[in-house]
């Protein structure tokens, strides 16, 4: 999942500049809320009050945010020492990850790991680093965890990065794509089920410009507006019409207007230039927005607005933001993730409260970290 990662650019503040505050609502059994306590919200509930916090990042059961100053901020599970904290202690509070104000984005997974790129575009890696007798989802050519991140590498030329269910792809600088780690479904889209511990670039075409890592496939843009999935398709999460898995990308439609995607669980979200925004894939939870619990194999658009401006999905839930600052949910609410202050599913799009002031948005497994400004 994505990323399960969403970041916006920051909106014009009143006279004394932007002042974004942090917020987060579902489960939090591992203290990945970050309120000093293990209890679920099923509506947003701010994060102390400092106002300083700029982008929200999120995993299954953990939560980072980066700070206006550049500084990095994590707190929930920590058993294999994926927070970066050197150490394998669970917080419940946010805890700044060393002393670098140069952290430019991070995206953690459920597989307890985080890939992260700083303002001098290099990688970094931190977490669990294996899976049965392969994985080395960090890339630094082992299997070892580590608690501490370790850049990935010398270069300095990564853009973008992804990481998924022990798996991780990235883009470069000069539009070239790479992934690395487990490999069994074809996530790494190399044309085989191997894994990888090191970097190996996919194909070498230098147009790929955004990347979305769910369970097991993958979904990505390149420059030229077009749709590319590959992977797992058992629900028709790739969005070619079928249920067929491939391990090599394959472009979706003919469309050359796609501007962002959220590779969720086993379920696709993507939102056009045309601010429309469309789904595909598993549907069991009515995560589609489609008003139904029927599994899609090609994208289907939720509704008919188009102001939608960036989407993130959980496991089997979805949160979006419009353009005009407002926050929707739908899909699975068992632990309050839809923030709507009960645990009713819903299958169609429900706006979280009234305001008109939501930045970034990042859900989890069974939670959500969002900013306003």
């Amino acid at each position: 999942m994505d990323p399960n990662v969403i970041k916006l650019a920051m909106g014009a503040g009143g006279p004394t500049g932007p002042e974004p505050k942090l917020y987060v609502w579902g489960k939090n059994n591992y203290g990945q809320l970050g309120l000093n306590d293990r209890t679920s919200r099923s509506t947003p509930t701010q994060v102390g009050s400092l106002k300083n916090w700029e982008k929200a990042f999120n995993s299954r059961n953990a939560s980072f945010s980066i700070k206006t100053d550049a500084s990095l901020w994590a707190w929930g599970e920590n058993n294999v020492g994926g927070l970066g904290l050197g150490d394998t202690t669970s917080r419940s509070s946010p805890v700044q990850v060393g002393s670098g104000t140069n952290w430019l984005s991070i995206s953690n997974s459920e597989g307890q790991f985080a890939l992260a790129i700083k303002t001098d575009n290099t990688l970094w890696a931190v977490g669990n680093n294996s899976f049965y007798g392969g994985g080395g989802q960090l890339g630094l050519g082992d299997t070892t965890a580590r608690s501490t991140f370790t850049q990935v590498g010398s270069l300095s030329n990564w853009a973008t990065v992804s990481s998924g269910y022990r798996a991780t792809l990235a883009v470069k600088t000069d539009g070239t794509i790479w992934s690395w780690g487990y490999g069994y479904a074809g996530q790494l889209g190399l044309g085989n089920a191997t894994n990888y511990s090191s970097p190996k670039q996919i194909g070498s075409l230098t147009n790929w410009s955004k990347v979305s890592l769910g369970q097991r496939h993958t979904l990505s843009i390149k420059t030229d507006g077009t749709l590319w999935a590959w992977g797992t398709n058992t629900n028709g999460q790739l969005g070619n019409g079928n249920t067929s898995r491939f391990r090599s990308p394959i472009q979706i439609g003919s469309g050359t207007n796609w501007s962002k995607v959220s590779a969720n669980n086993t379920s696709s979200l993507a939102i056009k230039t045309d601010g429309t925004i469309w789904a595909w894939g598993r549907n069991n939870y009515g995560q589609l927005g489609l008003g139904d619990t029927t599994d899609r194999s090609s994208p289907v658009q939720i509704g008919t607005a188009t102001n939608w401006s960036d989407v993130s999905g959980g496991d089997a839930s979805t949160i979006a933001l419009k353009t005009d600052g407002t926050i929707w949910s739908w899909g699975r609410n068992l632990n309050g993730q839809l923030g709507l202050g009960n645990t009713t599913d819903r299958s169609s799009p429900v706006q979280i409260g009234t305001a008109t002031n939501w930045a970034t948005i990042a859900s989890g497994a069974y939670h959500v970290v969002a900013t306003t400004i």
